[in-house]
């Protein structure tokens, strides 16, 4: 069973709310078909959990075989740097056949981002720390493809469709109050 050897931290993008009694935290590539297929399906795990979970994406660009991944994953952390990651990353997985530079610029344009500044972070690769970074910690999980999800810490190998995620995220919020309720009935409460 692999792990997840970086927990959520402030280096994150998160939805959801950090003390939710579910994490998952998804490895992924902007390039991937599975990839944008699963963004859809987590969409549908985020409005079925609600409250009962917090979501984080880690970059994991497989740039050998996905040559505009890389500069995608950046354009998402530049986007985020103008407070619009959550934006570009929709629209990065909404166009996975379209993720070159000029389209980058279109996306960031409609973003309404300071195109000038985001071109620029572009060009310096001021973001690409961020992502090697997150490539990083996906190796040390022992993350070989895209998507994969973690659960609490714990690697997610039951499918990436919206049904298991939920179910996953059920059991985790169950377990979650498990840890909370007292392992005596509540009328020996005297």
């Amino acid at each position: 069973m692999s792990r997840l050897t970086e927990p959520l931290g402030p280096q994150d993008h998160v939805l959801g709310r950090p003390g939710a009694p579910a994490q998952i935290v998804e490895y992924g590539d902007y390039e991937c078909p599975f990839c944008a297929r699963a963004h859809h399906e987590m969409a549908e795990v985020l409005r079925c959990a609600g409250k009962d979970v917090c979501y984080a994406f880690r970059h994991f660009p497989l740039a050998q075989i996905h040559p505009h991944a890389l500069l995608a994953a950046q354009a998402a952390e530049a986007a985020g740097a103008q407070g619009r990651f959550w934006m570009m990353h929709s629209m990065l997985f909404e166009n996975p056949d379209a993720l070159g530079p000029s389209d980058l610029m279109v996306y960031a344009e409609t973003l309404g981002l300071d195109v000038r500044r985001f071109a620029r972070e572009l060009r310096n690769g001021a973001h690409l720390p961020k992502v090697e970074s997150d490539f990083r910690t996906g190796v040390r999980s022992a993350v070989n493809g895209t998507p994969t999800f973690f659960i609490d810490g714990v690697r997610h190998d039951r499918g990436w469709h919206a049904e298991s995620l939920t179910t996953a995220v059920r059991e985790a919020t169950e377990r979650a109050a498990a840890v909370l309720s007292p392992p005596y009935p509540s009328s020996l409460h005297r």
